[in-house]
């Protein structure tokens, strides 16, 4: 990540493989013994044997980013962030990949420092020092700006299904918040979050960047965090705004799945966008309700599952790890295995849960 502003219209669509996915993933560190929030990301960084780029700071120092390359499949990026969280194991980290700390105290924040997190202070204040929160993040690569916007139109109407399928963090602050993913309710905080307005074309979004500049916001297109973003620099689309996932199979059907909206996308660009204040109530449910949730699909509110199964049978196709959104809705997502943990063995039994879980690596 660069402390430098790109400037808006610069980009590098084309430059990759068209549909290659890539992933991040901010996983929490958590001190060995009492499972507490860890600050130790400088000291955990520079042990970690990986390719450069690989793993990086996010802004809390209790907090790593892992990152797979660009890859020719969901498993395959997968496989790599498989391999960051033996590496940082290794290291000496306890990782804890959960949306929030189920029971850290408000305000036990210690922020990166660099020039980029202390623009992000100055602008947020007391936002950034609530909780640290992480996110899982899919990068899918695309041909050119025109074709980037059609993807992102794609996955802005599937935002309310991607965020139930991927809610996974129930508790904050010591008690169950009653939403499925309660990191989703800290994120609305801060400015600029939520669906991406509808867009129709390249310089449309352009259009839409220099309003957000001339409203006094970021000129800097990387710090406009809409759930949904372009990402001009590396020339991806990338869905931003899904809770990381403890299960490894979970973030391979949550990336599977985006790379085949974004499949479509190309193949038929969407023509009928829905209003945004529909996606960000419906989102909103997602968040809430998780996979119980009623959700805006084609036109109408629909049970979340039943509009997951449809969407499978729309997209068809033969990636494996889209079997793994079967099981989501067939057996529950993170949200419902935390609370599952929760009430058969309290918080202590939750926070073990989450940390066996996490170090679970399919293949070892």
């Amino acid at each position: 990540m660069t402390d430098a502003a790109p400037a808006p219209d610069r980009h590098s669509f084309g430059r990759g493989e068209p549909l290659s996915v890539g992933l991040e993933e901010e996983v929490l560190l958590v001190d060995p013994d009492t499972l507490r929030l860890a600050h130790v990301a400088d000291r955990i960084l520079p042990r970690i044997g990986l390719p450069s780029g690989r793993a990086d700071h996010e802004a809390f120092l209790a907090q790593l980013e892992l990152r797979s390359e660009p890859c020719g499949s969901a498993a395959e990026a997968v496989a790599q962030l498989g391999e960051g969280r033996r590496a940082a194991r290794a290291a000496g980290a306890t990782l804890m990949a959960t949306g929030l700390h189920p029971d850290a105290d408000y305000g036990d924040v210690e922020l990166v420092r660099s020039e980029r997190y202390a623009r992000v202070e100055d602008q947020m204040r007391g936002l950034i020092r609530r909780t640290p929160e992480a996110a899982l993040h899919v990068h899918v690569g695309v041909p050119d700006p025109e074709t980037a916007v059609a993807v992102l139109m794609g996955l802005r109407e599937a935002l309310p299904l991607l965020h139930g399928l991927g809610a996974s963090s129930p508790f904050w602050f010591g008690i169950d918040s009653g939403l499925s993913s309660a990191r989703a309710a800290v994120i609305r905080a801060y400015p600029g979050r939520g669906v991406p307005p509808p867009l129709s074309s390249w310089d449309h979004y352009l259009e839409a960047l220099e309003a957000i500049r001339v409203g006094g916001g970021p000129g800097d297109p990387t710090m406009v965090w809409w759930d949904a973003r372009l990402q001009p620099r590396l020339g991806t689309v990338e869905l931003r705004e899904v809770d990381v996932q403890s299960r490894l199979d979970s973030a391979a059907g949550i990336a599977s799945l985006t790379r085949a909206l974004a499949h479509r996308s190309v193949e038929s660009r969407p023509r009928e966008l829905a209003p945004e204040q529909a996606l960000h109530w419906s989102s909103f449910r997602a968040a809430r309700d998780g996979l119980d949730a009623e959700i805006l699909h084609r036109g109408r509110l629909t049970p979340l599952r039943e509009a997951a199964r449809a969407t499978l049978a729309e997209l068809g196709g033969e990636d494996p790890a889209l079997e793994e959104i079967e099981r989501i809705i067939a057996e529950g997502g993170g949200a419902a295995r935390q609370r599952a943990a929760y009430a058969s063995g309290d918080m202590p039994g939750l926070l073990d849960f989450l940390v066996e879980e996490t170090a679970r690596v399919p293949g070892r």
